[in-house]
């Protein structure tokens, strides 16, 4: 066929200009996402004969009264409140704890079932309920100062010792194939629940509340779409403890929070293995912004990543103390494609490894499903201390490709590199003490 110049440039133009709008900005980001649209009426749980040494029957018959009205706020009055399993949220509730106001949740496994359809670290089952839980809602919050607690002597931290056999399972499971109504992990199996999930939601704010002692991870976003993530206080350091895991979701603002964790702050995932890349919901369209990070890792990208990671911003965070400051995981069972990420102006303090992406993650299954790490930008650092300033190992058949590391101070480094299978590195203006970086390095197996 002949195109005719003109014709041609014409194409060229619309064609530059679509791929320029593949990627919505943070700005266009920030105004896509609605905030929850809940009826302005309150039902304290007093007026419904709340008791201290268990207030889930009065919060449930609030619940259930405001969803019958139409919606509206359940008021979690000042005081010590004893729960006694865990708290269902509907369409159109905000759950708002008062100032002064304290949740502590039932120590027992058994309040806690029947199950529910849930996601454990990537695969789809029905288990143990998470401790507030909300499935297939619009319009849905939690506000107020109060606090959430898991309870320092729940019975579910001792099973971290205990999960190993149920954990390979599962992953045997979701991995196989097997149908989802057949995994089924209730009493005498081991998986702990997240503290605070929202499953299939539209339209979520999480806002202000203090919340200690997870169970497991702590505030938990799945198939979720337009969520605002805003002014909490998270301080919980049991293992697996991450502040806020956003899978296979879109539209989600994090912004001025607080994450003091036994895992990491921030971290992003879609999924695990067949089981993720059957369902194929990508996470996307994400926005990480102006939060003070301290934990094992601050931010992280996986290792449960098979449905896909795109388009993600973090900005003007600040990262505190501990092992790996920026963590991006994969392995060869996983599959998925991660692009388009920008991490940028970032204060960090001290951190064993500053970035790592860690795509040997230790993988079970012997799988052949290479995952894509590719067009990743980090700028604006200033560093006080990192042992290894940058560290990859990525498998021979899917090197990392399309890292540029801009502008970027570290001002005590122990060991500069330490690289397996990367290509298209790209130093721009990096100093690591007295010794600038700049340039192109491609460093992988032939």
């Amino acid at each position: 066929m002949h195109v005719r110049p003109l014709t041609l440039i014409i194409l060229v133009l619309l064609a530059t200009h679509a791929n320029a709008k593949d990627w919505l900005s943070p700005a266009e980001i920030e105004q896509a996402i609605a905030l929850p649209r809940i009826p302005d009426r309150t039902f304290s749980i007093s007026d419904f004969g709340a008791q201290q040494e268990n207030a889930l029957p009065a919060i449930r018959d609030a619940i259930q009264k405001a969803s019958n009205a139409g919606g509206g706020k359940v008021i979690i009055p000042k005081g010590r409140w004893l729960v006694k399993g865990p708290i269902h949220l509907k369409s159109r509730i905000e759950l708002h704890l008062q100032k002064g106001s304290h949740l502590l949740f039932s120590p027992e496994p058994a309040d806690y079932l029947p199950t529910v359809l849930t996601r454990w670290e990537g695969t789809e089952l029905y288990t143990y309920s998470p401790l507030i839980y909300a499935a297939d809602v619009e319009d849905v919050a939690i506000t107020g100062e109060g606090t959430l607690d898991g309870n320092v002597d729940s019975q579910f931290k001792l099973w971290h010792g205990e999960q190993e056999d149920d954990m390979q399972k599962l992953r045997r499971m979701g991995a196989g194939g097997v149908p989802r109504e057949k995994r089924v992990f209730a009493e005498g199996t081991h998986l702990r629940p997240a503290f605070v999930q929202f499953f299939r939601a539209k339209r979520v704010l999480l806002e202000g509340y203090n919340i200690i002692h997870a169970p497991f991870w702590v505030n938990h976003l799945v198939y979720t779409e337009s969520a605002t993530v805003r002014k909490l206080r998270v301080d919980s350091h049991f293992p697996n403890n991450d502040g806020l895991d956003i899978e296979s979701s879109n539209l989600v603002l994090v912004e001025h929070n607080l994450f003091r964790t036994g895992d990491d702050s921030v971290v992003v995932k879609s999924g695990r293995d067949l089981d993720g890349r059957t369902v194929g919901i990508p996470s996307k369209d994400i926005l990480v912004r102006h939060n003070d990070m301290g934990g094992e890792d601050g931010i992280a990208l996986g290792s449960e990543m098979s449905g896909g990671i795109s388009n993600v911003y973090f900005d003007n965070n600040v990262l505190r103390k501990g092992l790996s400051a920026i963590r991006f995981k994969a392995n060869l069972d996983r599959g998925g494609l991660v692009e388009h990420i920008r991490v940028s102006n970032f204060k960090v303090e001290a951190f064993e490894t500053l970035f790592w992406f860690q795509l040997n993650y230790p993988g079970e299954l012997g799988g052949n499903f290479p995952s894509t790490y590719r067009d990743i930008v980090f700028e604006n650092f200033q560093v006080e201390q990192a042992g290894v300033f940058f560290e990859v190992h990525a498998p021979d058949v899917a090197p990392l490709e399309n890292v540029t590391f801009r502008n970027i101070e570290v001002k005590k480094n122990e060991q500069p590199l330490i690289l397996e299978n990367a290509r298209g590195l790209r130093f721009d203006n990096v100093l690591i003490g007295s010794q600038k970086i700049n340039g192109q390095l491609d460093w992988y197996a032939h």
